[in-house]
This record gives structure tokens, sequence and C-alpha cells, in this order.
């Protein structure tokens, strides 16, 4: 098992990646970076979404509006950050004929971004917002 750091050496060098095993199916590949492109424009929807919370919400209690702001900001990056890591093990499993890597971020996404909408409308609903 590679440690972070090699790792992380591949998002920048994927070349290197393909010394590993044999060469997939271009068509594997291709999905594969649709899917981290797919990741990506959801990290900027996130970003897009952090910003439009402090801009747009300007009655929102500032102490509330810095939580999502943040909240909103941090689970673009992770996203972004977890998009190049996700394409880079699925790869490297695909080169070496292995199943892919499976994960829990999309599940742990899926509930940050309910949770902020749930309570983005419980606000609005008790007039905080005003």
């Amino acid at each position: 098992m590679r440690s972070v750091r090699e790792t992380v050496r591949l998002w920048w060098s994927p070349a290197r990646i393909g010394e590993e095993g044999r060469t997939p199916d271009y068509r594997f590949s291709l999905a594969n970076e649709r899917t981290l492109l797919a990741w990506l424009r959801t990290g900027l929807a996130l970003v897009g979404g952090g910003f439009a919370v402090d801009q747009f919400l300007p009655r929102l209690h500032p102490g509330l509006r810095t939580v999502f702001t943040v909240a909103l900001l941090v689970a673009g990056a992770l996203c972004a950050v977890r998009a190049v890591n996700h394409w880079v093990r699925c790869e490297r499993a695909m080169r070496r004929g292995e199943d892919l890597p499976v994960s829990r971020f999309p599940s742990l996404l899926a509930v940050v971004v309910g949770v902020l909408a749930a309570a983005m409308v419980v606000l609005v609903a008790v007039g905080w917002t005003r």
C-alpha cells in the first residue's frame, strides 16, 4: 500500500500511474475522468454556494452566516481534493485488475449538504433571515 505522500505525488505526475499494471480499456479511463470532472463541478458548486450565502443573506445572523459559508467552502475544497485522490485510486485499481475502491465520502457529503439545506429551511421558516 502506498503512503499518502506517494499517492499525492501521483496527483502531479499521472504518467507514473502508467508504469503500473496493464493499460485498461480507454473507455473506463475516460469514464473515470468524467467522474473526476463531475466531482470537481460539485466542489465548485459548493464553493459558489458558500459565497452566495455570504453575499446574498446579509440579514442572516452573522455567526450563522459564517458557519454556513465556511461549511460550504470547506465541503467544496474537500470535494475537489477527494476527487483527485479517488481518480488516482480508481486508475491504479483498473491498471492492476483490482476491484474499484469504495468510499464513504459521497454519503458524508450528502449528509452535510442535507443538514445544511434543512437548517436553512428552518431558518427561513422561522424568519431569522429577515
